[in-house]
């Protein structure tokens, strides 16, 4: 009867394990292909939208600035936050951005320095100089939000930098909206830029993700 029983165990047993198998290979695949394909999607996706919903504000993620002069990608960034402002969009633009080591002023002061000489109201403009990365920036840009009672952002930065952008204002919980920049410095799909970006949202899904806390309440 053992061996009976052990016979006709054999084919169940084999049938499991090709079964396993199967669900790890699945599983491999899903990780090794798909995802990395989701997020060269959503990178693709980002860059071509232009959401016009009414928001609080406008956030304008940081780029470099030179002695308080704004670089081209960065003053890119700013003309197309003066455009979403005069075209009613956003009533507020909220500039973001720490500085390094010997710089005079931070990527945000130079921003709203920028937009005052483009004649929008200090009132209506405010700089927010920390975050050395977009993931800090958008964090203590949440902190600001979560004070002033706003829930909602419109999220400026280049067309590339916008899916990763949006990932983490949303896992902030700000009600993102993406309006990446159209022309200028930064505003070309570049493949380089394609794969940095998409490498940059895998990891933020895969890892950074996990230690993000929701910042703004609805």
């Amino acid at each position: 009867m053992r061996e009976d029983r052990d016979v006709t165990d054999q084919p169940a047993t084999r049938h499991l394990l090709r079964r396993l198998f199967g669900w790890l290979v699945t599983l491999v695949l899903v990780t090794v292909v798909l995802v990395p394909a989701a997020a060269l999607a959503n990178v693709l996706y980002y860059a071509h939208q232009q959401d016009h919903a009414v928001t609080d504000t406008s956030i304008v993620l940081g780029a470099a600035q030179f002695w308080g002069k704004p670089s081209p990608v960065l003053e890119s960034r700013l003309a197309h936050a003066a455009g979403l402002y005069q075209d009613q969009v956003t009533p507020h633009i909220t500039t973001v951005g720490g500085k390094k080591t010997g710089d005079k002023t931070t990527e945000a002061q130079a921003g709203r320095a920028w937009l005052i000489d483009q004649g929008i109201p200090r009132s209506h403009l405010t700089a927010v100089p920390v975050g050395h990365d977009t993931l800090t920036s958008l964090e203590a840009a949440a902190h600001v939000m979560q004070a002033k009672h706003w829930t909602s952002a419109t999220i400026v930065t280049d067309p590339v930098h916008e899916a990763r952008s949006m990932a983490m204002a949303r896992a902030l919980g700000i009600d993102a909206h993406g309006s990446p920049t159209q022309q200028g410095a930064g505003s070309a799909v570049t493949l380089d830029y394609v794969v940095r970006e998409t490498g940059g949202l895998l990891y933020f899904w895969l890892v950074e993700r996990r230690h993000v806390t929701q910042v703004v309440s609805p």
